[in-house]
């Protein structure tokens, strides 16, 4: 008999862990599982690759609104969820004041607590071998979800966000498995919960080189590339961890060096307006141009000469993973899990975090075309594909 999985998403937008839960679900045999995927908000780009053998559990409207502008939420008659999250959001204010938090990270799980006691259970749906919840916060599989084991996912370094680790431990604590998507990750997250570690293991990012090339062959990106003799590219969501606010300076910095360089971001989120911003203060609107939201990125991946990642933190960024399968030299600041991804100098180079430093490195590399070769040749000749990573998943089972 097959063993039944369920598994949690928010939603199948163009992000790292979506990216990555589609690997996963197109290693999965089939013959041996039964998966039902369920997404709250049925929306994003993903979703057309969701494979046919996978059952998608209809969307259920109270999920749906779960992270929707207010208006829209009351305006889908959900006044309770709308209360549930006002209610999170005065309890956030004030863990804030007490405890001087610098981001707004621990909010999330101030809202889920606050909504998932009043969302319909999934129960309906029946026991399950396995539930997976592959995106925090993590409540709604631990309350409303049965099955005989469950494991929620890490997908960032929690040594660079501020959460309110007493909130969160007794969802944490629920679950049978921790699973983190490297080891830099696993240790900094046991860091926060350090009696979770008999819960912990790695299971990396599940992705496929042949996928990613062969989207990459879907049309021509240099048409839409037309500025800069090097062709700089980053691709991830508009926020405080992917730093694209300090890539303005940093081109600026470049191009004081005598480079001819454009530097394309794809991508979208909260902090568009603020990259706008930093661009016209730069005066770098000829050379830092955001591209938007793409659906397939992989033909610009392919088209630029070097793909950068000038993240604040990772967890372990999947679009330099893609860039490498695509054999382009990539450049990564020095996030705390820079090292788990990137062998500096072989398969990749490391640079500094500061700007300046960030901004030299980019220009060592450009100027040194031995050195973009001999990583070019070293991808080449090397399998970034890790589809047996799904082999772990029998070990969940």
């Amino acid at each position: 008999m097959k063993k039944r999985i369920f598994i949690a998403m928010h939603y199948m937008e163009l992000g790292g862990a979506e990216i990555s839960l589609i690997g996963l679900l197109q290693a999965l045999d089939y013959s041996k599982y039964d998966v039902d995927l369920f997404v709250y908000s049925h929306q994003g780009e993903l979703m057309q690759f969701i494979p046919k053998e996978v059952n998608l559990l209809p969307e259920i409207s109270a999920y749906a609104h779960i992270e929707r502008p207010m208006k829209e939420t009351l305006l889908a008659g959900h006044v309770r969820l709308v209360l549930a999250r006002l209610k999170a959001k005065w309890a956030f204010r004030q863990y804030l004041k007490k405890s001087g938090a610098q981001d707004s990270s621990a909010i999330f799980q101030y809202v889920s607590n606050a909504v998932t006691p009043i969302l319909p259970s999934l129960y309906k749906y029946g026991e399950y071998d396995l539930a997976i919840s592959f995106l925090t916060p993590h409540n709604i599989v631990l309350e409303k979800v049965k099955a005989k084991k469950k494991a929620c996912w890490i997908h960032t370094d929690y040594s660079t966000i501020d959460v309110n680790a007493e909130l969160e431990l007794p969802v944490w604590s629920g679950f049978d498995h921790v699973v983190a998507i490297s080891d830099e990750a696993r240790k900094a997250y046991l860091k926060v919960f350090p009696s979770l570690e008999h819960k912990t293991m790695v299971m990396e990012n599940i992705l496929s080189s042949q996928f990613v090339r062969q989207r990459a062959e879907e049309f021509d990106a240099l048409k839409d590339l037309t500025g800069g003799t090097i062709k700089l590219l980053s691709v991830g969501r508009f926020c405080e961890a992917k730093n694209y606010d300090n890539v303005p300076d940093i081109c600026r910095r470049i191009i004081s060096n005598g480079m001819d360089i454009c530097w394309y971001l794809i991508g979208f989120g909260g902090d568009e307006a603020l990259i706008r911003e930093k661009i016209k203060e730069a005066d770098m609107e000829k050379h830092v141009i955001i591209l938007g939201k793409r659906t397939n990125p992989y033909p610009y991946i392919k088209a630029c000469d070097i793909y950068v990642q000038p993240s604040r933190y990772e967890g372990k960024s999947v679009t330099v993973r893609e860039a490498q399968m695509l054999c382009k030299p990539v450049v990564v600041t020095n996030y705390p899990t820079a090292s788990s991804q990137i062998k500096d100098g072989k398969d990749g180079v490391i640079v500094p975090m500061d700007n300046q430093g960030c901004a030299k490195g980019i220009v060592n590399l450009i100027n040194d075309k031995t050195k973009q070769e001999e990583i070019i040749y070293y991808l080449k000749t090397h399998d970034y594909g890790n589809e047996k990573e799904v082999d772990k998943l029998i070990y969940l089972l």
